[in-house]
């Protein structure tokens, strides 16, 4: 392939990846979004393996044919619960593989510089690897640890060493000192060894960054991830000299970006605060409490009968209704109501779920109208005109203690004020804490009843009924 074409297909996979963000932006246009992600994908990968870059493609066929059957493997059986966890450790392997190309590229025997300039190409070629291993270390560790946490291998409660900030600043200087040492090695002996050093306390410093960080806040964590393995990938583009990885990282870097401070922003938080570990710390011991009343028990008739007597109700589905997969299901009631003349709408915190998005991409997969399903700040205020209130799932982001209680993990956060309907059913198995590890006194409220059991027996039955 000439240096044209190659430079077209580029071109041409960039625009692609351009247009898949934009129709990713919106539930209407989401599917068409991925279809222009796939193509461009497939257009980049064409472009390099034909590209004079390869020369080897035995290896490389077995490669792709060893990734391609993981990669189906782990899609099949993937579930959408699983999702938050997935795309932490999709986040890794970009971080690693940043660490590992920085490495090859930095022991590459054939790397050579010459010309008048060949200095300074050298010191930016170094710090271009320095950088990439710098910034890929922290996220393969951040991210594995993020995996942990949602996949409640790992506590989801925050890690507070004695001067946390303290530390994380002394990593920091000593990186950057390291830095300095590396750049200005006479040879590649000397100056691989604070490249490991460095290497090793990136690795380090991921781990305690996002130990320190309680689960209210791990919504933020995914999305910073995520921004840090697009500029770990634009990082081994400028070490590989690929115009189309530099182009791709930037871009997933830096919408990483604006998604992190749209998440700080939902949540009240900043930025700096949620990665120092601010947050989720100050009440993270605060779990079931002591007796804050009695709850009150319906059974799955009641509520049936409770939504069909409403003339407005709003749904508000949580990480429990994608364990169960009741969406399915909800949406026959919800078709059901209307048809009854009740209107019906869906309430969606903007970190319901773990993840941003992930209850709206639930509802579209059971083909709720798009037009019933609301973001917080457009259905917050209409909830004292809302006869009943269905809450699937859901705990921290319906919790009134994020404004009543200071010293709680999630205080400030904005939620969803359900209590201020006329009835409020909380669907749960148990009394159990949310993500948070914070007791929720939403149902001990006298407006609220609990109707305990599985999520998806208990729509089942409520169908049944209405």
């Amino acid at each position: 392939m000439t240096e044209g074409i190659l430079t077209t297909a580029y071109i041409a996979a960039s625009i692609l990846f351009i247009l898949a963000l934009g129709g990713l932006s919106h539930q209407e246009t989401a599917r068409r979004g991925n279809i222009y992600g796939i193509i461009g994908m497939a257009i980049a990968l064409i472009a390099v393996i034909a590209s004079e870059f390869v020369t080897n493609y035995a290896i490389l066929a077995v490669c792709i044919a060893i990734a391609a059957v993981i990669g189906i493997y782990v899609a099949r059986r993937v579930q959408m619960t699983q999702m938050p966890e997935l795309v932490a450790i999709l986040h890794s392997f970009v971080g690693l593989a940043a660490v590992l190309i920085g490495f090859a590229s930095y022991l590459d025997p054939t790397t050579h510089f010459e010309g008048p300039d060949a200095e300074v190409a050298k010191t930016i070629h170094e710090v271009e690897i320095y950088l990439g291993v710098l910034i890929g270390a922290v996220t393969f560790t951040g991210s594995v640890i993020a995996f942990g946490k949602l996949s409640a291998r790992i506590s989801s409660k925050p890690l507070a060493l004695p001067a946390r900030h303290w530390l994380n600043l002394g990593l920091g200087l000593v990186c950057l000192g390291l830095g300095v040492g590396f750049v200005g090695a006479e040879d590649t002996g000397s100056g691989l060894i604070p490249l490991l050093v460095m290497t090793i306390i990136a690795f380090a410093f991921g781990i305690h960054m996002v130990m320190a960080i309680g689960g209210a806040d791990m919504p933020v964590v995914i999305s910073m991830l995520n921004s840090y393995s697009g500029w770990a990938a634009a990082a081994t583009g400028f070490m590989l000299s690929n115009d189309l990885l530099i182009v791709t990282g930037a871009l997933v870097g830096s919408s990483g970006a604006i998604l992190s401070y749209i998440m700080c922003r939902a949540m009240n938080r900043k930025f700096l605060a949620v990665i120092a570990g601010g947050f989720g710390t100050a009440g993270g011991a605060v779990a079931a409490g002591g007796d804050q009343g009695e709850v009150i028990a319906v059974s799955a008739a009641e509520t049936a009968a409770l939504l069909k007597d409403a003339k407005r109700v709003i749904i508000v589905p949580g990480y429990g209704m994608a364990v169960a997969q009741a969406q399915h299901v909800i949406n026959d009631i919800t078709r059901k109501l209307r048809d009854q003349g009740v209107e019906i709408r869906f309430a969606i915190h903007p970190v319901a779920g773990r993840m941003p998005g992930h209850m709206n991409v639930l509802l579209a997969e059971a083909k709720v109208p798009y037009d019933i399903v609301m973001e917080m700040d457009e259905i917050n205020e209409d909830f004292p005109d809302t006869d009943a209130v269905l809450v699937i799932g859901a705990n921290d982001i319906v919790n009134p203690s994020a404004q009543t209680d200071p010293s709680s993990p999630i205080a400030g956060m904005p939620v969803l004020e359900v209590w201020k309907a006329k009835t409020v059913v909380v669907m749960k198995r148990s009394m159990a804490t949310g993500y948070a590890g914070v007791q929720n006194p939403l149902f001990f409220e006298d407006n609220t009843r609990m109707l305990f059991g599985d999520a998806k027996a208990s729509v089942d039955a409520i169908l049944a009924s209405v």
